[in-house]
């Protein structure tokens, strides 16, 4: 896989280089095959809705699962713009609701944790549960491998991270797919495609997308990493380089292969998952919701 500046290919050669790309990386790595039952997780953002469409494109029967986070107008447009596409496109859809299964939302969520002394962003605690509860409907389904959205800037902030903390560990558990057989295995198919060029080919194809940050984020270290000035193809070869040396990375930290949570036996990095640990603090919430209060987060949750 090589670098390519695609800023001055024409529209019709930039999604046929698009297309080919994702392909080329789906076979390269063995991320998947026609024969498996294949989810998407889908946000109604631009990255899993163009790879849902590839997807599509390239001969593969996906199903799309989105995991309703009820961060007021956001997830509310974003959702309806999913459900709008996938029934264009005849994809099967999926919901699955945080309030329903934790009973509240997100935002109310970190915001009585952050009464409790858990100092978490809201991505941390999003993302996490987004994970556990993929994971959980994949299993319950039977699916072979979940693919997500994560393009070639996502994965450079995730080494860049990585590499200034210090942290070897997390740069062995990081590529394409998951190394572990014994559980489902996620995918990137868009993981050498750049969040420019999704969104490129997201504005050519003309879907219906929300572009702007989530309402509920915070300008925390990973935005940091974001916005460094790193050319292209500085972080082409930087994702590049630091995957030829992953296979190495694993040998020596054994103990950095994914294992299973003691408590609830999803996959986890340490003997208790980070869901439990957020679950064991939050886990009365839903028991005693203060309605008002969730009603207040909920209107200060403007669309940007």
């Amino acid at each position: 896989m090589e670098f390519k500046d695609t800023s001055k290919l024409s529209d019709e050669k930039f999604v046929q280089f698009f297309e080919k790309r994702v392909d080329e990386t789906i076979k390269k790595f063995r991320l998947c095959n026609k024969n498996q039952k294949i989810l998407v997780a889908a946000s109604g953002g631009k990255d899993s809705t163009v790879l849902l469409h590839v997807m599509k494109i390239l001969g593969f029967n996906v199903e799309a699962v989105t995991v309703n986070s009820h961060i007021g107008c956001y997830s509310d447009e974003s959702i309806e713009n999913l459900k709008s596409f996938c029934s264009n496109e005849k994809i099967k859809l999926y919901e699955i609701s945080v309030r329903k299964e934790f009973g509240c939302s997100v935002c109310y969520l970190v915001s009585v944790m952050e009464e409790r002394g858990m100092k978490k962003s809201s991505c941390s605690v999003c993302g996490t549960l987004r994970r556990y509860l993929l994971n959980k409907f994949a299993t319950k389904n039977k699916a072979n491998v979940i693919l997500t959205g994560h393009n070639l800037d996502d994965e450079a902030d995730g080494m860049m991270m990585a590499l200034f903390m210090g942290n070897t560990k997390q740069i062995a558990r990081l590529g394409p797919i998951t190394t572990k057989s014994d559980f489902i295995q996620r995918a990137k198919p868009l993981y050498f495609l750049f969040e420019d060029e999704v969104e490129r080919y997201s504005k050519i194809k003309k879907f219906d997308v929300h572009y702007g940050w989530c309402p509920c984020s915070t300008k925390g270290t990973r935005r940091f990493y974001y916005e460094l000035e790193l050319s292209p193809e500085r972080k082409f070869n930087l994702v590049k380089n630091t995957l030829e040396k992953t296979p190495s990375l694993r040998k020596k930290y054994l103990n950095s292969e994914v294992k299973s949570c003691s408590i609830c036996h999803e996959p986890a990095s340490n003997e208790i998952c980070q869901t439990c640990n957020i679950l064991s603090i939050v886990k009365d919430i839903s028991k005693n919701v203060d309605l008002k209060k969730e009603e207040r987060i909920q209107q200060k949750l403007v669309c940007k």
